[in-house]
C-alpha cells in the first residue's frame, strides 16, 4: 500500500508539529523554573530581614490567640 500525496503531507506536518511542541514544553519549563527561583529569592529576602521576623511574630501571636494559649 502506498500513501497518497495528501497523506504524506499530513504525516510530514504532524511530525513537524510534534518536534515544535517538544521545544515549547522545554521553554515553558525553563520559564517556570526561572520564575520559581526568582520568587524563592524574593521570599528569602523578605523573610530573612526585619519585616519577616515581625510578620512571623504577628502570625504566631495571632494563631496562639485563636487557640487561647496567649
Amino acid at each position: 500500500m502506498t500513501q497518497t500525496s495528501r497523506e504524506q503531507e499530513t504525516t510530514s506536518r504532524d511530525k513537524g508539529q510534534r518536534r515544535e511542541e517538544r521545544g515549547i514544553t522545554t521553554a515553558e519549563y525553563a520559564v517556570g523554573t526561572a520564575a520559581g527561583a526568582g520568587f524563592a529569592g524574593l521570599l528569602y529576602k523578605l523573610l530573612s530581614g526585619g519585616f519577616g521576623e515581625q510578620l512571623l511574630k504577628t502570625l504566631f501571636d495571632h494563631v496562639l490567640g485563636l487557640l487561647g494559649i496567649k
